[in-house]
């Protein structure tokens, strides 16, 4: 049986403020291992260019105290909206999840900055778990940024 889609969503305010947010992660996101220990610990470019389209990097990071990496190929870049879309083809969360889209937007409402991260994801199996942590991982990542910043 084929698994559903599924879509998880988050939005966190960020003071450092969106265009900043969005150039390093489109454009110097090889900056964010010393900005964000923590949660990142490297970034490599692996083809093409940083905020290219079709560019790909593979991503070290650590979810719940663990070592993980990603693979991942930009899509979606978008300047005006100030989005980066990264498509998960290798790595830790192949081994749950297929069809791994992160999306992440900034906007602006009422003179606040806000960064939307949206996970587009198939569980490979129905026991799977839904990749909460990853979400969680993603609310610190942009908490622990916005310190560096402020």
């Amino acid at each position: 049986m084929a698994s559903l889609p599924n879509k998880l969503i988050t939005q966190v305010a960020f003071k450092a403020g969106g265009d900043i947010f969005h150039d390093i992660i489109a454009n110097r996101p090889h900056h964010l291992a010393e900005a964000t220990p923590t949660t990142v610990q490297g970034c490599l470019l692996h083809q093409g260019n940083f905020g290219t389209n079709g560019s790909v990097i593979q991503w070290n990071y650590s979810v719940d105290g663990k070592p993980q990496t990603a693979k991942v190929v930009l899509q979606d870049i978008d300047l005006e909206k100030k989005q980066i879309a990264f498509k998960v083809f290798e790595g830790d969360l192949c081994e749950l999840y297929k069809n791994m889209i992160t999306t992440c937007h900034v906007e602006t409402k009422n003179g606040i900055d806000f960064i939307t991260w949206t996970i587009d994801y198939e569980l490979i199996t129905s026991d799977n778990p839904h990749p909460l942590s990853y979400l969680n991982f993603l609310i610190q990542f942009t908490k622990e940024l916005e310190s560096h910043f402020g």
